[in-house]
């Protein structure tokens, strides 16, 4: 008696089932799942057509499943030339021999196209899924990153707000249009510009922060300019820091220059405090030992200029 399919069953080779009232042998052995049905998964199981089946009982067996061989169409008894698989030759149609040729391959050619079929959508099935599954790891891993981060910011701003400065600069974390006191200007021209830095992609970028821009604050990342709301803008005294002119790859000569870290990139390499002037402007931007040049945000893109300043300490 043939069994009705079932989800969470392993099935061998010679197993047959029935399911929504068709019958279906087994393809390939698995471990049935409840999105894995008979119907939808032609590289698993193959329908027993329904004459068949009023005929037959499927008995088990232990052979293991063989493709459909290529039969050969036999030739006329007039004719003595090769004899040539059916794949490549058959009868004209309209004709008996046509027609008995069809019957007797039509089962052939279907189960193979719809093993093909199958095997094609289950792998882009599979693909598609473990890609979703890759996507949404990443997503929660930089959801869970930003979160740290801003648990960071608001930790180095309560703390600051509760003593006061530990050293000559303070990130103070803010949103939306609001300048603290005490912020330093990077740049008036073309009009008042400040450091900032936010998260973004598992990267903290360093960028710059106006009342003029529309969310307040702007970094760059990978050529493009990022608007951002919510950031950490740089608060020190210039008494105790200087501008340094650096060009290509950060690389400073003088000993006792000191840069004033800002961010970082995925693998940790340290972003720096720049400013840079181009196209008749200062703008506030980011330095490191890989980058060539500073690299400032502007007008949608990321601009690379090979001389710059960086902000340092005073030793």
């Amino acid at each position: 008696m043939v069994q009705n399919w079932e989800p969470g069953t392993q099935y061998q080779y010679g197993d047959a089932v029935l399911f929504e009232g068709h019958k279906y042998k087994i393809i390939q052995p698995h471990r049935s799942q409840s999105d894995w049905i008979p119907s939808v998964a032609p590289a698993l199981w193959g329908r027993v057509p329904d004459d068949h089946n009023a005929q037959q009982q499927c008995q088990p067996s232990q052979q293991q499943y063989q493709p459909p061989q290529h039969q050969p169409y036999p030739s006329s008894p007039q004719s003595n030339t090769e004899q040539k698989p059916f794949i490549n030759q058959t009868p004209p149609s309209g004709t008996q021999e046509h027609k008995n040729w069809w019957d007797e391959n039509k089962k052939k050619v279907e189960i193979g196209g719809g093993l093909l079929a199958g095997a094609a959508a289950i792998g882009a099935g599979i693909y598609a899924k473990k890609k979703y599954e890759k996507n949404k790891e990443q997503a929660v891993s930089q959801d869970l990153a930003r979160s740290q981060w801003l648990a960071d910011a608001q930790l180095r701003t309560d703390e600051f707000h509760r003593n006061g400065p530990r050293g000559p600069v303070t990130w103070v974390l803010t949103n939306g249009k609001n300048i603290p006191r005490g912020a330093i200007m990077i740049s008036n021209d073309p009009h008042s510009m400040y450091a900032c830095r936010a998260f973004t992609d598992g990267t903290i970028q360093v960028g710059k922060a106006s009342l003029a821009f529309q969310k307040g604050g702007v970094i760059g990342y990978k050529f493009d300019e990022i608007h951002v709301d919510q950031y950490e803008i740089l608060l020190g005294d210039m008494r105790a820091l200087r501008w340094v002119s650096a060009h290509g790859k950060l690389q400073l000569t003088d000993p006792r220059a000191r840069p004033v870290e800002g961010g970082n990139e995925r693998d940790g390499t340290p972003l720096y405090i720049a400013r840079a002037l181009y196209k008749g402007g200062v703008h506030p931007g980011k330095a490191s030992p890989k980058l060539d040049g500073a690299f400032i945000p502007l007008d949608g893109k990321e601009k690379a200029v090979n001389e710059y300043e960086v902000l340092c300490y005073i030793s």
